[in-house]
């Protein structure tokens, strides 16, 4: 098995993909990202990574790849969230929305990196109505670029993280590697707030806390505030700024840059670290460990 796989971010915003596949034993090689807030708070949590703070359509893969030293074909993972206004559910969904074509940015370089694997996350909503028809573009876009490509919902709140979040995972096995992408299996049944994080001063005096959530994850988190309003036994609150990380299985220790909305918005634009954990340890233990060491 490869102890310690690589893998390169794309759209990897403030690092909750990077610090999932961190926890899985990766090295990451390069992240990139555009938003000023996002890239600040992304070195201050992860400061050995590089970052190319810029527009990824004027990112080259001869640049990238020199970015984080290797050649073509030798990366393990090319990981790439690209932004999913025009697709979401809780947005105005526009089919033409700019938005919705980063995903060809993300294929140009896949296609220019060769890499063994590809993840790429998107929203539900890419899969339902007539949006569906651009996910089935984006499926033969990836295949495509030479590689065996399938997508599942995967809901977090079955991967050790305390929120209902539905999102698309689709993984690619490069095609002369002969191994079929896979997913991981549910972990864990649905979590409450309570259950990983209880209340400090509610502990000490063995209590249980009124206020904080006991029976079910709680709803999904946008990049929005007021979307942070949880029902409790004795009526509704807003998240504290602990439990929004920790409903989306971000360490207390994790340090974000700028006010309550920049924080928000880095956090409900994220992959939930602990879901990917759970695909990158997938993949590391049964596509990684079974493809050959020099393909290309």
């Amino acid at each position: 098995m490869v102890s310690n796989p690589t893998v390169i971010s794309t759209f990897a915003g403030c690092g909750g993909s990077s610090l999932g596949y961190k926890l899985a034993g990766y090295k990451e090689l390069l992240a990139v990202e555009w938003d000023d807030n996002a890239v600040e708070t992304f070195r201050l949590n992860f400061p050995d990574v590089p970052v190319y703070h810029g527009d990824i359509c004027k990112l080259s893969g001869d640049e990238c790849m020199r970015l984080a030293g290797i050649t073509k074909g030798e990366l393990d993972v090319l990981d790439g969230s690209p932004p999913c206004q025009g697709f979401s559910t809780a947005g105005k969904r526009k089919y033409d929305d700019p938005r919705n074509s980063l995903f060809k940015e993300y294929a140009r370089l896949l296609k220019e990196l060769r890499p063994k694997v590809f993840v790429m996350e998107n929203v539900t909503g890419m899969v339902k109505g007539y949006m569906k028809q651009t996910y089935l573009q984006i499926i033969a876009t990836l295949r495509g670029c030479g590689y065996k490509a399938k997508g599942e919902v995967l809901n977090a709140m079955y991967y050790n993280v305390p929120q209902s979040r539905e999102r698309v995972i689709i993984i690619g096995v490069r095609e002369d590697l002969g191994i079929e992408p896979s997913h991981p299996k549910p972990q864990t049944r649905p979590l409450a707030l309570r259950e990983i994080a209880p209340d400090a001063k509610a502990s000490r005096s063995q209590k249980i806390n009124p206020w904080i959530p006991s029976t079910r994850p709680i709803c999904t988190i946008t990049k929005t505030p007021f979307d942070g309003i949880i029902q409790t036994s004795i009526g509704t609150r807003p998240l504290t700024d602990s439990e929004l990380r920790r409903v989306s299985s971000f360490p207390v220790s994790f340090k974000f840059i700028g006010n309550l909305s920049n924080q928000w918005a880095r956090i409900g634009n994220s992959v939930p670290p602990n879901l990917m954990r759970a695909i990158a340890e997938h993949i590391k233990a049964n596509i990684l460990a079974h493809a050959p060491q020099n393909p290309l």
